[in-house]
């Protein structure tokens, strides 16, 4: 078994919502659950992209909270920012999410890197 393999919230668990998308708190576990995998990475080489990974997640769990039946999915999270005006607001949860999202795309790239014999962390980078 491996670290991703026993992860209690994966990503790859979540089920879709046909019509409404995916589900906030499924999300926000599974991003939780990444968390540790950047402290065994380096907890020096990757303490910035740690503080601003858990910083996005925060944000968006942050709007999720004030109303967690009204924000069940992401795109409803969106779709609200969106029609109050506010999706493009410095620390809005879509710019959140949109920071996160390429925070979890870095850190795939860089595990298929790994993953596929790259030795140097730099090189993997």
């Amino acid at each position: 078994p491996t670290f991703f393999s026993v992860m209690s919230n994966r990503f790859s668990d979540i089920e879709l919502r046909e019509e409404e998308g995916i589900p906030t708190e499924e999300f926000l576990e599974s991003c939780y659950a990444i968390v540790p995998v950047l402290d065994k990475l380096g907890p020096t080489v990757f303490a910035p992209v740690k503080m601003d990974f858990v910083g996005n997640i925060k944000k968006i769990n942050q709007k999720f909270i004030t109303n967690k039946e009204e924000f069940d999915t992401l795109q409803k999270i969106v779709l609200h920012e969106v029609h109050e005006g506010v999706a493009q607001v410095r620390n809005s949860a879509t710019e959140a999410l949109l920071w996160l999202k390429r925070g979890l795309k870095f850190l795939k790239g860089f595990l298929t890197e790994v993953k596929n014999g790259e030795k140097n962390i730099q090189t993997a980078l």
